[in-house]
């Protein structure tokens, strides 16, 4: 309900302003009533909602985790098929390295033939040899120096790779813990909110105190009928039947307490 005043709202506020302020003020209206709906969708959004949201957001990360694993494991394969050619490559120039030197020695000596596995050649043989021979050197070490440069920049790309892969994976632990306390946090407010919204039924109790009030106000009552009653019977009973006073009542009890109950007697008896 309150969404949908406020959408009206802004419908009439954009037409109005349309009208009294020109259309530049009223996409400036627009614009702020749009703000003000989107403060006021969030605000109806439930925490709970927003959290699970937030949990949404961070096993979407999953996948680009995934994706960035996979990334290193192809980079790996080819640094290791890199790293294998290379070692071959190395290999085959100090082959290389080793014939071209040896047809350099042989040259050196001033012979004018040579032989090779059961083969004969002429220094002119062994010269354009040897010239075809270090060409293809200098290439294959040329070659062998680039893959070396790839190699360099395949490696710093997977340590990149790597280092980028355990950044996502330890952002992905804290936002997960992160979210375990933010849940923490919200569960004990809802406690919280839970008991301080715990209303005691006030009618009840005051009922039950007045209860309570009245049936000692009874008791009181009780007792104090049972006092007067005992007291009442204790007292002279003027409603039973009289009986005679004698006239000498005052003889008698100074007699009495006087000169003695005997002489009290002699006294009632006259």
């Amino acid at each position: 309900m309150f969404l949908k005043k406020m959408i009206i709202g802004t419908a009439a506020a954009v037409v109005a302003g349309g009208l009294m302020f020109g259309h530049r003020d009223a996409f400036s209206y627009l614009r702020t009533g749009a703000s003000s709906l989107r403060h006021a969708v969030k605000a109806e959004v439930p925490v709970e909602f927003e959290i699970e949201r937030a949990r949404n957001l961070v096993d979407q990360l999953v996948p680009d985790i995934r994706r960035c694993m996979h990334v290193i494991a192809e980079q790996q394969v080819d640094v290791e098929h890199l790293q294998q050619a290379i070692a071959q490559k190395d290999s085959g120039i100090g082959k290389q390295k080793d014939a071209l030197l040896s047809l350099r020695t042989d040259l050196g000596t001033g012979k004018h033939v040579f032989v090779y596995a059961s083969r004969s050649y002429t220094q002119d043989d062994v010269k354009r040899d040897l010239a075809v021979r270090f060409e293809r050197f200098k290439a294959a070490e040329e070659i062998l120096a680039a893959d070396k440069k790839i190699l360099a920049a395949r490696e710093q790309n997977l340590i990149a790779n790597q280092e980028k892969l355990t950044g996502m994976m330890q952002a992905k632990k804290d936002l997960e813990v992160k979210l375990e306390q933010l849940q923490a946090r919200l569960e004990t407010i809802r406690a919280a909110e839970t008991v301080s919204t715990l209303a005691i039924d006030d009618s009840n109790l005051s009922h039950a105190r007045r209860l309570i009030d009245e049936l000692n106000k009874q008791l009181d009552v009780k007792q104090k009928v049972m006092d007067s009653e005992g007291k009442f019977t204790g007292l002279i009973p003027v409603e039973s039947t009289a009986t005679a006073v004698p006239s000498n009542i005052t003889e008698q009890i100074d007699a009495y307490f006087t000169n003695g109950a005997v002489d009290a007697a002699s006294v009632a008896g006259n």
